[in-house]
């Protein structure tokens, strides 16, 4: 029997790093490898040995199979473990390292073959009795053909990438026009992420569940499964939420599922991790009479380890790493399914460098503080920490979360909890909106669809008929306070760093006068106190204007008596503060008291609590209990920001030109795509807003551009 004492790592971020973590458990000397951005990487230190492999793109690196192969050659490994992602699902990779007499962790190449073509998976699947949804492959480059290789499918319909997974190269089509949009952007995507461009289209259940079942296999005959997954909740076909045990799937329900995955992994030989996955339709509850149960068909199976894999291991209690290499290294499960047993909810959230008010758009830059909060109870798989830089390389999760609890409701409120405290300075995430679908009553309820984001969206539509109160719910809760605590917590170091503290750098200086804010709601500031003049501020958050008024309060008002009678040297840092935004006006009573190390406490009316706040960049990050606030100031006058003067579409982030569609001189519609950019593994479309005309096109395929910059120029002059 082979025996793994060392294992190179063929992949980067958080699955390298859980990689690690186990293999030290057992002893097992760790490789890793990495790219020129990821040369400061968490995964690159907590390795035994780190090698580099030269460049930034996927394709020089983590797909670059012969630097893989000569690493693992010059540090003298046993075996190799592809994580997922990347070369996880490549045949010919695993072929390749067996052939170089070292052990492959995963499935046999044959197997990863049938079944990590969704095509092939497909024939597989119907083989071994499983239900599967209508589909066609797409083959040649004619438009004409391809309308009539899915005539038979209907509309609307999914064209996918036939490798791979994770939502890459997945496009919604609802009509025969854009089909051939669709294809070709799918082909791109999966050519880019998988090195493989073969699609295939399938019929689209409008809102299904999407079930998974993880399987493990050894090499002894022993298939067992470990329960399902529920991964319902996406965007853009990526996974955000997965949970287990689903709400949806009865015990019943639960065997029969498993039974079919089973069966599936019998029928091919499988060996090690993997996950047959389904779509539970629940709309359809009369499936042969079977205990009126809801239909599942199978979708494809992924031969490797999930990103979700920690929701099985926490309610079964089992290390999957832990036994991929013991099966990889021909050792038997040492279970069978009557010994496999289930405690407890776990639900896992990934927290990704993406601004979900803004399109889903990816965010980069350097994070200055990842600091996780003190609850306990929770599991953070994550692939940065304080300093680490996120690049449009790669994917923009920086963690996975997870809370396991004996109870679901117990298991989200205790997420909730985890994501409010963790402090993350730097690129915008979607940590709100994780909270807002965590606290959600249909989520709460169960009512998990794959169109839960679409009924759920992030961003509060003015439509909403209850825009205005959740819009002055968040305003209350958490916004008003920490804008307060933005405000005066830079006026205490304004005032401590020199003598000017009259006069706020970069603010407007209204002199002596108490400053008077029109709302619809009259008042008045108090009168100034102590020497300091009312104060005005603007900030900005998501978009949103925030105005500010604030002066300190007279030294002979009641509370500030009070606080000042056990001790008169105590300064009283007591303003009376009035803020006017989108949600609403309010105007109170704020005390902010100094704790040290950075820690204050902030009364804000009757409330009070601790916060820390943090300057960086040009922006004020604001952590408490109840959160984190992003603000931006605005400043007194115009500044001369990147201009769109010039008719000009920029880059929303930084990215890779993949397709330009215009050239000088052509004549454009509203919403007609121009250009499309690759960032962090993800089609971005830039369209025009108006009509117009090409005067130049300044990129080309292939060109790298950087956030802001002009891609094309448009003269929208009217005729």
């Amino acid at each position: 029997m082979p025996e793994i004492r060392s294992l190179l790592i063929a992949n980067r971020g958080e699955i390298a790093r859980r990689i690690i973590r186990t293999a030290r458990e057992m002893g097992i000397r760790t490789v890793a490898v990495y790219s020129d951005p990821d040369r400061n990487a968490p995964h690159v230190r907590e390795a035994d040995v780190s090698v580099p492999l030269k460049g930034a793109s996927v394709a020089e690196t983590y797909l670059n199979r012969e630097e893989l192969l000569n690493a693992a050659a010059w540090q003298g490994v046993d075996a190799i473990h592809p994580g997922y992602g990347f070369l996880s699902e490549s045949p010919l990779f695993a072929r390749e390292v067996m052939n170089a007499g070292r052990i492959w962790v995963g499935p046999p190449p044959e197997t990863i073959s049938k079944m990590g073509d969704k095509v092939a998976a497909k024939r597989v699947a119907v083989e071994s009795g499983l239900p599967v949804l209508p589909s066609a492959v797409i083959s040649g480059d004619n438009p004409m053909a391809w309308t009539e290789q899915v005539a038979e499918i209907g509309y609307p319909l999914l064209v996918k990438a036939a490798a791979g997974g994770g939502g890459r190269g997945m496009r919604l089509v609802l009509s025969p026009d854009e089909l051939a949009d669709a294809i070709n952007s799918a082909r791109r995507e999966a050519a880019s992420s998988f090195g493989d461009a073969t699609v295939f289209a399938e019929r689209y259940l409008p809102a299904p569940r999407h079930i998974e079942i993880q399987v493990f296999a050894d090499t002894h005959g022993t298939v067992v499964h470990l329960g399902e997954r529920e991964c319902s909740i996406q965007r853009r076909h990526q996974k955000i939420i997965e949970e287990a045990p689903s709400t949806a799937v009865s015990p019943s329900l639960r065997a029969r599922m498993g039974e079919a995955a089973t069966a599936i992994a019998h029928a091919i030989g499988y060996v090690g991790a993997g996950t047959v996955e389904f779509l539970l339709d629940t709309t359809d509850l009369g499936d042969g009479g079977r205990s009126n149960e809801p239909s599942f068909y199978f979708l494809e199976m992924n031969t490797r380890l999930q990103v979700e894999h920690p929701v099985t291991e926490a309610i079964c209690g089992l290390d999957l790493v832990r036994l991929q290499l013991q099966v990889a290294a021909g050792e038997p499960l040492g279970f069978s399914q009557q010994d496999v047993t289930f405690r407890g909810h776990a639900i896992e959230v990934r927290l990704y460098a993406e601004d979900p008010e803004q399109g889903w758009l990816p965010s980069t830059g350097r994070i200055h503080r990842w600091e996780p909060g003190p609850t306990p109870g929770l599991r953070y798989d994550s692939s940065v920490e304080t300093g680490s830089v996120v690049t449009p390389h790669y994917d923009p999760m920086l963690a996975k979360i997870i809370a396991h609890a004996d109870h679901r409701s117990e298991a989200a409120r205790r997420l909730v909890r985890a994501l409010r405290e963790l402090k993350v300075h730097g690129p915008s995430t979607n940590r709100d909106y994780l909270i807002e679908v965590l606290n959600a009553d249909a989520f709460l309820a169960g009512d998990t669809h794959t169109d839960f984001v679409e009924r759920h969206p992030p961003a509060i539509a003015d439509d909403d008929p209850f825009a205005v109160e959740r819009r002055w719910q968040r305003f209350n809760t958490i916004i008003g306070p920490h804008l307060a605590a933005a405000a005066l917590v830079e006026q205490q170091q304004r005032t401590a760093s020199g003598p000017w503290s009259f006069a706020p750098t970069g603010w407007r200086n209204v002199g002596g006068a108490p400053k008077e804010l029109t709302t619809d709601v009259a008042w008045r500031l108090l009168d100034a106190a102590e020497g300091f003049a009312a104060q005005s501020v603007s900030y900005e958050r998501r978009g949103e204007r925030w105005d500010l008024s604030y002066c300190r309060v007279a030294r002979d008002h009641p509370l500030a008596r009070r606080r000042r009678a056990d001790d008169p040297r105590t300064p009283i840092n007591l303003y009376d503060v009035a803020i006017r935004g989108p949600a609403g006006t309010t105007q109170t009573l704020v005390e902010l008291e100094d704790l040290g190390c950075g820690q204050w406490m902030l009364h804000f009316g009757r409330r009070g609590q601790p916060v820390t706040v943090d300057f960086h960049d040009g922006r004020i990050f604001v952590n408490s209990p109840l959160g984190q606030s992003v603000f931006t100031k605005i400043g007194t006058f115009d500044e001369h920001t990147r201009s769109t003067a010039v008719s000009g579409l920029t880059a929303p982030v930084p990215g890779k030109v993949v397709s330009v569609l215009v050239q000088p001189g052509e004549s454009v519609e509203p919403g007609q795509t121009l250009v499309v950019l690759e960032a962090m593994k993800v089609e971005h479309q830039i369209n025009t807003a108006a009509a117009g005309v090409v005067t130049d096109v300044l990129v080309s395929v292939g060109d790298s551009v950087d956030a802001h910059q002009v891609l094309v120029r448009l003269d929208n002059t009217a005729d």
